[in-house]
């Protein structure tokens, strides 16, 4: 049976210890003293309707009638008590919730004797699912930043062959960010992530649209440039003086298709959650490629301003809720009680099989932007590494050391149980370790403010 256990009250057993005989009293909402008979609640878990008045009058009422457990029944679904947490400071009995359906079936299984008892069973260290993402994190953030330098490469050849500057140019999809757009681009992440938190139950279905859109385009970009390397099935059909491949046309089917089959099953926890992070996966691979950094000096601007808003946003954010949660952990995870939830993350259930993992959060999530922030920097760094031709030790060192602030996060995830800014650890190791090696290859200057590509290059 599912229930949400307020948990700023007392700390419960780590395993199974006294029960308590369970008085079914749904047939009324304890919001007055008078409506139950002296003694009724004696040293009995008690489940009631929720009604009108607040949960913290509830609970008052049932602890002075000796009821050691409140269970609060509703025909609704769960949400979360949002009574302020100080005010419960003279309240020592648990509080949970729990849907009224779940109640009726317990009495048609168990009966009317029913014994209960709450108790919190400890996570595991460690979840196999962890090493899943890493393995999606690092694989994206490594292949992104190769596929930009191979855009890059034929830029280069583009620019010492006139012949083909112009249709290279064409061709061109690339975004430079300057510091400039790089500051609009995280005030527009601060304000997105501040109007979900308050508007999450109507702004959700439109970062749906948006993800069903842009991924569908990602994955038909990234499955293009796949098959553009295969000889074999090039048949072209002309419309309007257009040519197109064939081969394309169902290639573009194919994606719409993916992402239409996403957005209508995108609840099912079964497998959904594998075309998700494929989507993403692609979505990611393609922003990282298309989204250029000049320059090493706008890469700094944007990781650090994107971590200050990371730690912000999680460390900071529970100080100033009213109900003391972390506004990015919310909106990432869903706020309680509603059943979607923003495509913004890569999921893997977890493998490790616990009873805490019934109730609590069945999968491992990891943020698109900690793959795509750091993973600019690494493109910028493979680049970088094509333009001055240094045998690809940016690009390698940059992705090793985000592969080692993967490690960091997820070893301090599993000593601290709760939810990282893992930027505050992917951003030190990738930023540290770039200008480590271009100060050690004197090459810091250069690398700084970019290498210009125009001057002096040859096939």
């Amino acid at each position: 049976y599912q229930i949400s256990y307020f948990n700023h009250i007392p700390i419960l057993p780590l395993s199974l210890q006294t029960f308590r005989t369970l008085e079914n009293m749904t047939s009324t909402v304890l919001c007055s003293s008078a409506e139950v008979p002296s003694g009724l609640m004696k040293d009995k878990a008690v489940v009631v309707m929720r009604g009108n008045c607040t949960f913290l009058e509830k609970a008052r009422i049932a602890q002075s009638m000796g009821a050691k457990m409140l269970l609060i029944a509703s025909k609704s679904k769960l949400s979360a008590i949002s009574d302020n947490k100080t005010d419960f400071e003279d309240v020592t009995l648990p509080i949970a919730l729990i849907r009224y359906n779940d109640i009726v079936d317990m009495q048609l299984v168990l009966g009317n004797e029913v014994n209960v008892t709450l108790y919190s069973p400890p996570l595991p260290e460690f979840d196999y699912s962890m090493v899943v993402i890493f393995l999606i994190a690092v694989f994206t953030v490594a292949l992104g930043g190769y596929w930009s330098g191979v855009a890059e490469l034929e830029n280069l050849k583009a620019v010492a062959s006139p012949g083909e500057r112009e249709t290279r140019w064409k061709k061109e999809e690339n975004v430079t960010f300057t510091p400039v757009t790089v500051i609009l681009f995280v005030v527009i992440c601060c304000v997105m992530l501040v109007l979900l938190y308050f508007f999450y139950k109507w702004l959700v279905y439109v970062i749906i649209s948006v993800f069903c859109l842009a991924s569908a385009m990602s994955l038909y970009n990234c499955l293009a440039a796949l098959i553009g390397e295969i000889p074999f099935g090039q048949c072209r059909i002309t419309c309007s003086n257009k040519t197109i491949e064939v081969r394309l046309i169902f290639l573009a089917i194919f994606c719409i298709a993916a992402a239409v089959v996403w957005a209508v099953f995108r609840n099912e926890d079964g497998w959904a959650w594998i075309l998700q992070d494929i989507l993403g996966v692609a979505f990611c691979l393609n922003f990282i490629k298309t989204l250029k950094m000049p320059n090493f000096k706008s890469c700094v601007i944007l990781l650090g301003l994107l971590l200050l808003y990371d730690v912000f946003f999680v460390f900071i954010t529970p100080f100033i809720t009213k109900n003391g949660a972390s506004i990015m952990v919310e909106v990432a995870a869903g706020p309680f009680g509603n059943s979607e939830k923003l495509p913004v993350v890569i999921r893997v259930p977890r493998l490790e099989h616990s009873a805490s993992i019934l109730c609590d959060l069945p999968f491992s999530l990891l943020g698109f932007g900690d793959i795509i922030v750091p993973g600019l920097l690494v493109a910028y760094c493979r680049r970088f590494d094509v333009q001055t031709r240094s045998s690809s030790v940016y690009y390698i060192s940059c992705t090793i050391a985000y592969a080692v602030g993967m490690v960091l996060t997820f070893i301090v995830l599993a000593l601290m149980k709760m939810g990282q800014p893992a930027l505050l650890y992917l951003v030190p190791c990738t930023l540290i370790t770039s200008s480590f090696i271009a100060w050690r290859r004197k090459e810091m200057k250069k690398f700084w403010k970019g290498s210009s590509y125009q001057v002096g290059w040859r096939p």
